[in-house]
């Protein structure tokens, strides 16, 4: 009953067709759940919101976690797929904003319903599959929201918790890495508070954009002048709201900001630089209100266990389709380590390489092929577009190769 590479294709699209928001993957959940109830899954939906599981089980043996994320990012589709999102979605600030699968979560989707097809027809392993598709992956709340609504409790502690992301290094591609494997993400709101006025009497006003754009450039020296070099941090200011109008000097600034660590003691120093230096800008500004750093969201890096990975290293290189390597630490953040560590499991979790190997035609060194990555657009971009057929193919037999490397 094994899921065609056409009728993979055909859900990647619409699912990419039709993104949704993180704690809005209504329609995504139900096409899992109806996909896998047809492959024989017991399935419950609902699970810490939007959340799907599916559970298969095959008498004696381990139970393994097979996770994908299931959510989409307030980005405007810039591809020109034919099957571009032209899809949009109110946000939790009651704004209407565009919606598109601008980091492949529809891609992981489709992988894991691919896996799943594949692991009933396969009647070699024991055990049990227990197949997470999480929300609001994006929002670091979904991983934390299925644990709270009783993920292990109702479906079982798994002996392992396996996934991958998909990026753009080719198909073919695996990376890896063993240890702090993926970044902590803190997301922080700061609120700048000025007192508004004319905008052609400054001197009558606490400018709160000056202020916050001074506190923009400041915030690139904590990575310059805060942090040792050998130390990986990436903090990014990734918005930034005032005013309505070209001459009315507003109240206020709003900055949204994303902070990337591996390591704890170096995101407590970014975080209280962040903190001083905002109060400081706000001080030299003459502002007559302390300004407010709210955390929206914070979830730690994914550490993945080497024994995991050397078992995983193994299968991979076993099945001889497949380019293994360690990609390094990725500055980029999951929130799958949660529940690894909820579940007191190993995690192995891994990169797929998604973009077409045409690309890389002539590159011989590893400088050569990272310097063509870089020109790639990455996830999160509006130009973001994985090679569809070939890397749900190279990603269905990854999820499937990981789960027997454990299943016996």
């Amino acid at each position: 009953m094994a899921i065609e590479l056409d009728a993979l294709i055909a859900t990647y699209q619409d699912l990419h067709r039709h993104p949704e928001l993180g704690r809005q993957e209504h329609r995504t959940a139900g096409i899992v759940a109806e996909q896998l109830t047809a492959l024989g899954y017991a399935v419950t939906t609902g699970v810490g919101g939007t959340g799907v599981v599916g559970v298969l089980e095959r008498g004696e043996g381990p139970t393994v976690l097979l996770r994908a994320d299931m959510d989409a990012l307030p980005v405007r589709e810039d591809t020109g797929l034919a099957y571009a999102s032209t899809a949009t979605a109110v946000n939790d600030d009651g704004e209407t904003v565009p919606v598109m699968h601008a980091c492949g979560h529809d891609l992981h989707t489709t992988c894991l319903l691919g896996a799943a097809a594949a692991l009933v027809d396969d009647e070699a392993w024991q055990g049990r599959l227990l197949l997470v598709f999480q929300p609001d992956e994006e929002g670091g709340g979904g991983a934390q929201a299925m644990v709270d609504d009783g993920l292990f409790e109702r479906f079982g502690t798994p002996d392992v918790v396996l996934g991958q992301h998909v990026a753009p290094v080719p198909v073919g591609v695996l990376g890896v890495r063993s240890g702090p494997a993926f970044a902590a993400s803190d997301a922080l709101r700061i609120t700048l508070y000025g007192s508004g006025g004319h905008g052609s009497r400054p001197e009558a006003t606490v400018d709160p954009v000056v202020m916050g754009a001074a506190l923009v450039q400041r915030l690139q020296t904590v990575v310059s002048r805060e942090i040792a070099a050998t130390d990986t941090v990436v903090v990014t200011v990734g918005s930034f709201h005032a005013g309505v109008a070209p001459n009315v000097i507003p109240d206020e600034a709003v900055l949204g900001l994303s902070i990337r660590t591996a390591d704890e003691r170096v995101r407590t120093s970014v975080l209280d630089a962040v903190g001083r230096m905002t109060r400081a800008e706000a001080t030299a500004a003459g502002a007559t209100r302390e300004p407010e750093i709210e955390a929206l969201t914070s979830f730690p890096p994914v550490v993945n266990d080497a024994v995991a990975c050397d078992r995983l290293r193994d299968a991979f290189a076993a099945a001889g389709r497949w380019i293994v390597v360690d990609p390094g630490p990725v500055t980029g953040s999951e929130d799958v380590g949660i529940l690894a560590d909820a579940a007191g499991a190993p995690c192995a979790y891994w990169l797929l390489g998604g973009a077409d190997p045409a690309l890389f035609a002539g590159a011989t060194t590893v400088e050569e092929i990272r310097a063509l990555v870089a020109d790639l657009p990455s996830n999160h971009s509006p130009r973001y577009a994985p090679l569809a057929g070939a890397t749900l193919e190279s990603g269905v037999a990854a999820l499937v190769t990981a789960a027997r490397s454990w299943l016996g």
